[in-house]
């Protein structure tokens, strides 16, 4: 007993990386398995560190009057002034309200679009259709979005767009969708829906798979119907993964496609398509305004950093999901 005693006394030495040893050095147990993973590994640290590290060092250029022919460091400081031009011009209300309803539309039809397609698909029967239908929501992912774009334009064209000659057989008018305010957010929501619906489906798709298929056949027993096998089982399976993608969506509603905006909208529309991120475009490449271009991307991190933070605490809060 005694013996036991001292054993249960005596403090269980834990594994890890780094051990002390008695002189107080740290002694380090590598082996062959883990520096190969570290090296593995190193050359994404190496990218990380040079193209999205690195050019932090650029939003300086916020806090400055920059001057391409003086540099960063040869640049008068200006201190805040950047952001309160942009907070106090009539651009800033505009971009923000269009940057958010874009997102808002996204959030409402895009976002809940892909997971009742992936629950169709999930209780599809024949596998064929099942694996046809995937594959042709899928496609689109890989298009080019110069492609998907001018698709959408030729499909909308006044002269030569099928919605046109549709409307012409009919016999109403020709309407050039493109350069109404009011038909852009509808179209770049459309748009979107298309290109990035099938790749969202196959996430949820693949965390339907976890599904253990005995809940299903033991709330068949008990009597429970499609619709309560659907809300019971199937959804409290994916909550998670629904969570994280909502998480990282609420976290991006001040970023649009910016590429797609760019292709799609032009001056008469500006009232509905112009973003953050346009503006940004436009300040510092074509008025090249550096420092304020800067200090507005600037803001749509810092804002985007609270937002993602703010869902990630509620998400852990009401669903007991999260990031981290």
């Amino acid at each position: 007993m005694e013996v036991k005693a001292q054993e249960l006394k005596t403090p269980i030495k834990k594994k890890s990386l780094f051990n002390l040893n008695i002189f107080g050095k740290k002694e380090t147990t590598f082996n062959s398995d883990q520096k190969t993973l570290y090296l593995i590994i190193l050359p994404f640290i190496i990218w990380y560190a040079i193209f999205a590290y690195k050019p932090m060092y650029g939003l300086v250029i916020a806090f400055k009057d920059y001057s391409l022919f003086k540099g960063i460091s040869g640049s008068e400081w200006v201190g805040l002034r950047n952001f309160t031009e942009f907070l106090t011009s009539p651009y800033f209300y505009t971009t923000l309200k269009n940057t958010i309803m874009l997102n808002v539309y996204s959030l409402f039809l895009e976002f809940p679009f892909a997971i009742v397609l992936a629950l169709m698909l999930n209780e599809a029967k024949n596998k064929y259709f099942r694996s046809f239908v995937q594959t042709a929501s899928f496609i689109p992912y890989f298009i080019a979005v110069v492609v998907a774009a001018g698709i959408t334009v030729n499909i909308l064209s006044p002269s030569t767009g099928v919605v046109n000659h549709i409307l012409a057989k009919m016999g109403l008018e020709r309407v050039y969708f493109l350069s109404k305010p009011e038909f852009f957010r509808g179209i770049f929501t459309g748009m979107n829906m298309w290109k990035t619906t099938g790749f969202n489906a196959v996430i949820y798709l693949a965390a339907l798979t976890g599904v253990d298929e005995s809940l299903y056949e033991a709330a068949r027993i008990d009597g429970a119907t499609k619709l309560q096998q659907l809300r019971y089982i199937t959804l409290p399976t994916i909550v998670p993964t629904i969570v994280v993608m909502l998480v990282l969506k609420v976290g991006s509603m001040l970023n649009v496609a910016f590429e797609t905006i760019l292709l799609l909208y032009q001056p008469a529309t500006y009232s509905t398509a112009d973003v953050i991120s346009t503006y940004v475009y436009r300040t510092g490449m074509l008025m090249q305004d550096f420092g304020l271009a800067t200090a507005v991307g600037l803001f749509n991190a810092v804002v985007g950093f609270i937002l993602v933070y703010s869902a990630n605490k509620w998400s852990k809060k009401i669903t007991e999901s999260s990031l981290w």
